[in-house]
């Protein structure tokens, strides 16, 4: 069993998170799941990617999704983003959809959030993977647990931070953030079963911007090129 490897600004201040019953049987349980042969998203090498691409130090938001796309080639380790070359889900064009109403941007030609994510936009999903085809499947065997210690890493930075909650799931995670310090929003998930049920006029994308920038930060960039590098 071969133990997580975070990077290093993560890895730290997570220790004891690491070493805990929980982590150490999730990571037993994902070694016998690899080993039966089963096809697990996001690939192993992607399952803290959202952690690379923005180091505690430069958290300013958080985005926070439940779990990975289960879908062939769709996972790649940030909630609610896609590769380049896969159409965005149902989820992600709604989100644009309310960027569109909120800020004017118009609708990008891609899925691929790695933009927001450089920035100091913390894309990450609850439960950091998934069985092929089995949404869910990897829920309640302790990643939980590890991402809430995550949340709470970030709730104790002195910098104000801006949470972004989408849907039920998420809204729990709410507990772990001192909302007297931090700006918490809260709405429906995007989802098409969901997003026209508050999600859709939310405005969150302004809100955030505008409380980074009372705050004296940078607000976030939140086109994305349609080019990527």
């Amino acid at each position: 069993m071969t133990a997580f490897a975070l990077p290093q600004n993560w890895q730290t201040p997570l220790q004891a998170a690491l070493a805990t019953g929980e982590t150490l049987a999730l990571q037993g349980f994902l070694a016998a799941e690899i080993a039966a042969g089963k096809t697990i998203y996001p690939p192993q090498g992607a399952w803290f990617r959202a952690l690379e691409l923005t180091p505690l130090d430069k958290v300013r938001v958080v985005i926070l999704g439940q779990d990975p796309y289960h879908g062939p080639g769709q996972a790649h380790g940030l909630c609610f983003s896609v590769p380049p070359s896969v159409r965005p889900p149902p989820s992600l064009f709604n989100i644009y959809k309310e960027l569109q109403s909120d800020l004017g941007i118009p609708r990008p030609r891609h899925g691929f959030l790695e933009h927001w994510a450089r920035q100091g936009v913390l894309l990450l999903n609850s439960v950091l993977t998934v069985e092929m085809a089995k949404a869910a499947s990897h829920s309640k065997k302790g990643w939980e647990q590890l991402t809430d210690a995550i949340i709470t890493l970030v709730n104790d930075k002195a910098e104000p931070v801006v949470f972004m909650l989408w849907g039920a799931y998420a809204h729990k995670k709410a507990a772990h953030v001192d909302s007297g310090r931090h700006l918490v929003l809260k709405a429906a998930h995007p989802s098409p079963l969901s997003a026209h049920n508050g999600f859709l006029g939310c405005k969150h994308f302004s809100q955030c911007n505008a409380f980074l920038v009372s705050n004296g930060l940078p607000p976030i960039d939140w086109t994305l090129p349609n080019v990527i590098p």
